[in-house]
């Protein structure tokens, strides 16, 4: 293809669309040719990527496709509707869709917590490799450190701390996505070990019920929500291997833009368990109400991901944003 000549022979359409799309109002008769020429524009865009690559007419015909779009499609700014839109669509939609990753995360966690909890529990050697017995004791005791961990600092401060905390630890197990989510399963497995380890030893203690009542209330929540941090990071990382029928960076980009979407709504479910953690869990609320509300979120939870996400994809809903809102996908020319 003769770039100089395709240029020439198109030059006119295209200021003319750079014309309609600038204007605020337009004629019936207008608004039709605006759609035509986006279309041909789009077209052109394709047929120069693929026979003549020229960055200055790429450019140009890039900027003129999406000050097209937006014309035709109409730009927004985001509302309210954006935000209720995410929460009872996007977001649970995209858990829905990743379940089997988090949920196989979750169940994999537990498991192997219960076995170094056992382990340890099992083994008092361990725990003298680990620690002093009077280290021991001011840890497991009834009031001892574990416990006043939850009631030292003021609860504001604390819930504030413990939101920061889990925040950032469910950010790296998103960013990780980048380095096909290995990172992540370092980060799980921290997570884990200190799991087991907790369990492990206060029930060595015979205090395994005071553990479960200052765990359970915020506990369940706070980890399932890392584990969605890690199955959508691992999950993401397996889109580079295997994107499926889409080609690669289309699947990156939709499955790129859920990931990124995902923060927000961890960030409000680790705000949760934040306002529990600081709250209620080291409150003199009676233990059957703290236990019974941590056993309620989670399970309100569960049912928002896969009850309400599995309504959401059964719509079409894949997690990604509203389809006005992305990047066109140029055809091939053969």
């Amino acid at each position: 293809m003769d770039l100089d000549v395709f240029v020439a022979a198109h030059q006119a359409e295209w200021h003319r669309l750079e014309v309609l799309s600038s204007r605020r109002r337009l004629t019936g008769e207008e608004a039709d040719e605006l759609i035509t020429l986006y279309q041909r524009a789009t077209s052109h865009l394709a047929q120069v990527q693929a026979a003549a690559p020229h960055p200055g007419v790429e450019g140009r015909l890039t900027t003129l496709v999406v000050r097209g779009r937006n014309a035709v499609a109409g730009a927004r700014a985001a509302s309210w509707r954006d935000a209720a839109r995410y929460f009872t669509t996007s977001f649970p939609a995209l858990l829905y869709r990743a379940r089997r990753w988090w949920l196989t995360v979750g169940a994999a966690s537990f498991l192997l917590s219960a076995l170094i909890a056992w382990w340890i529990g099992t083994h008092p050697e361990i725990i003298r490799s680990l620690m002093t017995p009077e280290q021991y004791e001011q840890l497991t005791k009834p009031g001892g450190e574990f416990e006043t961990y939850y009631t030292e600092h003021p609860s504001a401060n604390f819930a504030a701390q413990v939101w920061t905390n889990n925040a950032w630890v469910a950010a790296q197990c998103l960013i990780s996505a980048v380095l096909l989510g290995i990172p992540v399963l370092f980060i799980l497995l921290e997570n884990v070990l200190n799991l087991g380890a907790g369990i492990g030893a206060m029930a060595s203690a015979d205090h395994l019920q005071l553990f479960l009542g200052l765990l359970i209330p915020h506990g369940l929540l706070e980890m399932t929500a890392i584990f969605v941090a890690g199955g959508l990071s691992l999950r993401l990382g397996w889109t580079v291997i295997d994107p499926g029928p889409r080609t690669r960076a289309v699947a990156l980009a939709e499955e790129g833009r859920a990931v990124i979407g995902a923060v927000i709504g961890l960030t409000v479910v680790l705000m949760i368990t934040g306002f529990i953690e600081g709250f209620v869990t080291g409150s003199a609320l009676p233990s059957w109400f703290r236990i019974g509300l941590g056993i309620t979120v989670e399970a309100l939870f569960l049912g928002y991901a896969l009850v309400l996400g599995k309504r959401a994809a059964a719509d079409g809903e894949i997690g990604d944003v509203e389809a006005a809102d992305r990047t066109d996908h140029q055809p091939m020319v053969g």
